[in-house]
This record gives structure tokens, C-alpha cells and sequence, in this order.
């Protein structure tokens, strides 16, 4: 049995702390500066503690900088009209504008191949949950806000091309980092105990013993 109290306590706490304090930034409200290479480095280790079925790794972050943003938000734009030819110059500017937002931006693809290494997709994608999660906390910790954000863009392919993603990668959301311009108050989350129920052979699924 874990001791109710000890050296490992400080540190339980100051986890739980941080992992509390991480909320959703929208991408609008994160501005310059973002995270330097030595901090980029740090996130990148976070994310390489994640769970990942003896290093098979089986997801990646592709960066965009700045540089690209453009670019992305050219793709967002034509991926719009493709799915809506009707969509206006207002509303394509809006998809361009997507991708100049937040200092630091990743698209997180995962490798959704039906047979790796015997590791189903729902576990690589656990593992990839798992691996921004870690890279979210770390920016927290670090100061920073931090947003996941995903979108139709993402289906298409358009944006495949672009990436040079292959038909197994599986683009799963964009990852935002930087300052917090304009900061929420934070949302209130769940009672602990209303995440777990209890098991009883024979009762319907979730019913409580």
C-alpha cells in the first residue's frame, strides 16, 4: 500500500498543481514570444515519455513556422472550396487567417497503418494522446497556453498533398503554443468521483455496484 504521506508527497502535489492549472488557450489569444529551442527541446522530451509500445513511436509532430504560415493558410483556403465552392472571399480569408495564429504550430500525425507491429490504431492514438498531453503540461509549466484544435481541413486532401502524408499517416489535430495574450478565467471541471464507476457482473454497462 502507497504511504499516505512522505517525500513523494511534495512532489505528487506539485504535479497535480500543474496538471490542474493546464487550460485551453484559443490560438487567437496566443501571441509572441513562444518557446525558444532549448524549451522546443524540453517539450519534445515530455512528449517522448509518453507510452509508446517499446519505442515503436508510432505518431510524429510536423512543424510550421512562421515562415509557412502563409502557405497553411493557402491550403486552408482551397481545402474550404473544395468542400464548399460556394464559400466567399470572406470566408476564405477566415480559413487563411487559421494558420497565422499562435508562435508555435504542429500538426500531430499519427501512423494508422491496420497492422503495426500488432498494436491496434486505438492504442497508437492513446499513445499519441498521451504524448500532447505531456507536451501541453510541460508548456503550462513553462508559462505558456497551449490550444488543440483540429477542423474539416483536415480531411482533406489538399492538405495531405501539402504535408506529403501517405494514405497509413492520419493527420489528428494542430497543436498551438505561446504567450498568453488574453488569459479566461478557468473553466470548473468535473468532481473527481464522476469519472468512475464500478463494475457489477450482470448490472447494465456503467451501472454502479
Amino acid at each position: 500500500m502507497a504511504p499516505t504521506s512522505g517525500p513523494w508527497r511534495e512532489g505528487a502535489d506539485w504535479a497535480l498543481e500543474w496538471i490542474t492549472r493546464r487550460q485551453t488557450v484559443l490560438p487567437k489569444r496566443l501571441v509572441e514570444p513562444g518557446p525558444s529551442a532549448a524549451e522546443i527541446e524540453r517539450l519534445l522530451t515530455a512528449a517522448a515519455a509518453a507510452p509508446d509500445h517499446g519505442q515503436l513511436m508510432p505518431w510524429r509532430f510536423i512543424d510550421v513556422p512562421v515562415a509557412a504560415r502563409d502557405a497553411l493558410g493557402d491550403v486552408f483556403a482551397q481545402a474550404l472550396r473544395e468542400r464548399d465552392p460556394t464559400a466567399t472571399v470572406e470566408q476564405q480569408a477566415q480559413a487563411r487567417e487559421k494558420a497565422r495564429r499562435a508562435p508555435l504550430l504542429w500538426l500531430l500525425v499519427v501512423d494508422a497503418r491496420p497492422h503495426v507491429e500488432d498494436v491496434p490504431v486505438r492504442e497508437r492514438l492513446i499513445s499519441a494522446g498521451c504524448a500532447v498531453q505531456n507536451v501541453m503540461l510541460m508548456a503550462t509549466a513553462m508559462g505558456y497556453g497551449s490550444a488543440l484544435t483540429s477542423g474539416k481541413a483536415l480531411d482533406s486532401a489538399v492538405l495531405r498533398q501539402a504535408f506529403a502524408l501517405s494514405d497509413a499517416d492520419m493527420p489528428v489535430c494542430f497543436l498551438s503554443i505561446g504567450t498568453v495574450g488574453q488569459a479566461r478565467p478557468a473553466r470548473v471541471r468535473p468532481a473527481p468521483m464522476q469519472l468512475l464507476s464500478v463494475w457489477a457482473p450482470g448490472s447494465p454497462v456503467g451501472g454502479m455496484a
